[in-house]
């Protein structure tokens, strides 16, 4: 056996050919049998049409600059989540109901589909995602097939798949968008709520430490500065005030002096000093501001005012003393002493009093007001010194109101921008799917290909055929050729008969060749003709 093995794998190619032209039939008959019988049954099995659908995924129209989406799911894991609604029980269910699909009768296809409706609608559903030529990995639209028996049916079928997708996509996007502003808005209500309550602390913390709060530093500096002038302006008043007290009693007792001097019969009496010496005291001032000042100027307008004042009181005094004096030089004359007259106060020296009580009135004044001043400076100084704390306790307070607030403005701004997305996608000027190939109307059957199945079926005639073909060639040892007797005759041959046929023979086996090679020549005819039929029909 082993031998024979060798021996057939020294064979040449013109021995495969003498075995292919001694097995023909065994070769021609199984390529024949099983192609056509293959042929036959593919023409037998359903047709099925596959209708095919483009949507392309149109960005919004409006730049993102302007309005800024608010659903970021990507289109792949969208569409898988439409697929998955779509395909679901329920929205198929609906659709077989309505096309009256996979329906049970005695048909071949009907046999052949799966015994759950919706599972077999399933697997003639194919979603394909399209990806653009020079950009791997960017999906910008996506087919849908669907397959069925009829070309009418599947187009009818892939319509209502296609507007079931352009009806999902718009209705999650919308509220997708909607259920986004939602909750912005949700979170901007507690932001809102957190922000009133931190506005409160505030508030209240200001109100407790009004007058402490480093925004009033500036003032109360201010404030400070104005009350410690007006102290020292106060000081100053009651100074002039006292010197001025001063100046009255000594006016009023020189004044009294003069009085009594009159009274006691003095003939030569004059004005106090006092007066003589403020009066050329206040002009001498007077000069000195005018070389420095103008006339219109308060000090100097004052000074005048002053020596004016002066001046008349001046003259009343010399006035009353020279009417005294008369009245006295009157009383001599009519022998009447003046002793013996009664002593009465003089309008100026009531005028005298008068002032003095209330330069008193004005001094108890300056000193209240004083204390005022006082009292209010050390207010404002505390509360200068309260100010560094103030403001630590007012940062810590502050901090959680920014933050709030910060947390508010920038919930208030993503609420507006998704307001803006979702109106946009109200009104289908955002991102949607628009069909550009609408289902087709399938002219071929997508399956079954009968020229793959007509091809099928010649390879495996072919390989039955050759199968027998060894299968006969080593169970059939014979001795054909001289060679084959080498290896089991020592000797070797020296004659060889060739056979002889009668001219009867001669023609039977001419008859029997024209029959099979008409045969054979019809097997290859139809064969190729099925093929072609195949191709053309699809």
């Amino acid at each position: 056996m082993l031998d024979d093995l060798q021996n057939q794998a020294e064979r040449s190619m013109a021995d495969y050919w003498a075995i292919a032209v001694r097995r023909r039939w065994w070769i021609l008959l199984p390529l024949f049998v099983c192609w056509a019988t293959v042929w036959g049954v593919g023409w037998l099995l359903p047709a099925t049409y596959q209708s095919e659908a483009l949507i392309l995924v149109e960005q919004q129209k409006v730049p993102e600059q302007y309005v800024v989406p608010n659903v970021s799911v990507s289109l792949q894991e969208r569409l898988q989540s439409m697929t998955q609604q779509i395909l679901s029980r329920t929205r198929l269910q609906a659709t077989i109901d309505r096309f009256h699909l996979y329906a049970k009768d005695a048909s071949l296809a009907s046999r052949l589909q799966s015994a759950d409706p919706v599972e077999a609608m399933r697997k003639d559903i194919k979603i394909e995602l399209v990806q653009p030529p020079g950009h791997p990995g960017e999906l910008t639209a996506f087919k849908i097939e669907y397959s069925a028996g009829s070309p009418e049916l599947a187009q009818e079928v892939n319509s209502t798949l296609t507007s079931l997708f352009i009806e999902e996509n718009m209705k999650s996007q919308q509220q997708l968008s909607e259920s986004t502003t939602a909750f912005l808005g949700n979170q901007l209500a507690d932001a809102r709520a957190k922000l009133e309550e931190q506005e409160a602390k505030v508030r209240a913390f200001k109100a407790q430490h009004l007058g402490e709060l480093p925004s009033q530093l500036e003032s109360n500096v201010q404030i400070l500065s104005g009350l410690q002038a007006q102290l020292q302006g106060t000081q100053r008043a009651i100074d002039a005030a006292k010197q001025q007290k001063v100046y009255l009693e000594s006016l009023l007792q020189q004044y009294e002096t003069v009085q009594a001097g009159l009274s006691s019969g003095e003939a030569t009496v004059s004005t106090p000093e006092t007066l003589d010496k403020q009066l050329q005291d206040l002009r001498q001032r007077l000069e000195n501001a005018r070389a420095v000042y103008t006339d219109n100027y308060p000090d100097v307008v004052a000074l005048k005012d002053q020596v004016a004042k002066t001046e008349k009181l001046k003259k009343q005094i010399e006035d009353e003393i020279a009417t005294t004096q008369e009245t006295e030089d009157a009383a001599k004359d009519s022998g009447t002493s003046a002793g013996e007259g009664e002593h009465h106060a003089t309008p100026t020296m009531m005028q005298l009093q008068s002032q003095l009580k209330v330069n008193k009135l004005e001094i108890e004044n300056l000193r209240q007001h004083e204390k005022e001043l006082v009292a209010q400076i050390g207010a404002y100084q505390a509360r200068l010194n309260l100010t560094p704390a103030t403001e630590q306790a007012l940062t810590d307070i502050s901090r959680g109101y920014e933050e709030s607030k910060t947390n508010y403005n920038s919930l208030l701004q993503k609420q507006n921008q998704s307001q803006l997305a979702t109106s946009l996608t109200q009104r289908q000027q955002g991102e949607q799917f628009r069909v550009i190939d609408p289902p087709s109307f399938p002219i071929k059957p997508s399956a079954p290909n009968h020229l793959l199945v007509s091809l099928g079926g010649l390879a495996a005639g072919f390989g039955i055929g050759l199968g027998l073909t060894v299968l006969l060639e080593l169970s059939d040892v014979r001795v054909r050729h001289e060679r084959d007797l080498e290896g089991l005759v020592p000797a070797r041959v020296l004659v060889g008969i060739p056979h002889l046929s009668t001219s009867g023979e001669e023609r039977r086996r001419a008859k029997v060749r024209f029959l099979q090679i008409s045969v054979a020549a019809a097997m290859v005819m139809l064969m190729v003709a099925g093929n072609i039929y195949a191709f053309l029909k699809g």
